[in-house]
């Protein structure tokens, strides 16, 4: 280096001095104070965010969601929590099927806006006064429960001479173990009358039959002959052999068609004036031929007593 002359020695300062100026030209500007600030408060923010996020997810986990999967293990698991779903509408419990009596074939049977309910009541307590004067050991004389039967006709009883007061008649009526028929009075809430007979046909039987017993539901006491309580309400009823269609039944000039109810015809009616002559009745067959008129049965009560 010690015989490196002047103009070397200019040669190199020069060359040093370009070196230094260029590293300098290309080094990178500063970034203003007002963008590195700005850029450090949304990083904060950024920081915040997702901190938050954290906690918002850990506060939606339910109380709970984590239990140890054993004594020991150290382990966690989240717990399967069921989803909720809407119970279902309670079904109406339907009411228990009633243990009484049948009703009848028609609302029309029913008279004088007596229910099936009353009608039932009627009977229980026509067979509970028939235990109560039940002679003891005789034979056949338990009538049953009132679940055996089948109401047939249901109406307003009128009081008279006889027998004063108002009521209500229902009859019913069973199948087995033997045909029943059975007509309550009852009165005051309790049970005044009671009728009851068996099956009425003979081999020799004509295809409509009146009921032998039932005078009471189409007349007044004999005691008050010409002194009937008007209007009256009135009810026939009566066998039918099942080639019988239609059943009508006369009284007071007014006809009625019966019903036709499981063997049995029923007819109602009112009077509006007292009347000497029995009901008329009259059956056909399903081709509408004429098979009964009680007019000429000779077996048949034509007037009344």
């Amino acid at each position: 280096m010690s015989d490196m002359n002047e103009e070397e020695r200019d040669f190199e300062e020069q060359l040093r001095e370009l070196l230094a100026e260029d590293a300098y030209t290309i080094r990178p500007a500063p970034a203003p104070y007002p963008e590195i600030r700005r850029r450090g408060v949304v990083e904060r923010r950024h920081r915040v965010a997702v901190a938050g996020a954290a906690l918002v997810t850990l506060a939606a986990v339910p109380v709970g969601a984590f239990a140890l999967s054993g004594p020991g293990t150290g382990a966690a698991e989240t717990a399967t929590t069921p989803s909720a779903s809407a119970s279902p509408t309670p079904t109406p419990t339907p009411s228990s099927t009633p243990t009484g009596p049948a009703g009848p074939a028609t609302a029309g049977q029913l008279r004088d806006g007596i229910t099936l309910e009353q009608a039932a009541a009627g009977l229980d307590k026509c067979l509970a006064y028939d235990r109560e004067h039940e002679i003891e050991g005789a034979p056949g004389s338990d009538l049953g429960k009132a679940r055996d039967y089948r109401i047939i006709l249901a109406l307003n009883s009128t009081g008279d001479s006889n027998a004063p007061g108002d009521g209500i008649y229902v009859v019913a009526v069973k199948e087995k173990p033997t045909q029943t028929r059975l007509i309550c009075n009852v009165k005051d809430g309790e049970a005044s009358g009671l009728n009851t007979s068996g099956s009425d046909r003979r081999p020799d039987s004509p295809p409509v039959l009146a009921d032998v017993n039932g005078g009471k539901l189409y007349q007044q006491s004999f005691l008050d002959k010409g002194n009937w309580k008007l209007p009256f309400g009135w009810g026939f009823i009566g066998t039918a052999e099942p080639t019988v269609a239609k059943v009508t039944v006369s009284y007071g000039g007014a006809d009625s068609e019966a019903v036709l109810d499981h063997g049995w015809f029923v007819a109602t009616g009112t009077l509006t004036e007292q009347v000497t002559k029995a009901p008329r009745v009259k059956g056909y067959d399903a081709g509408g031929k004429l098979v009964y008129d009680s007019a000429e049965d000779k077996a048949y009560e034509q007037t009344l007593p």
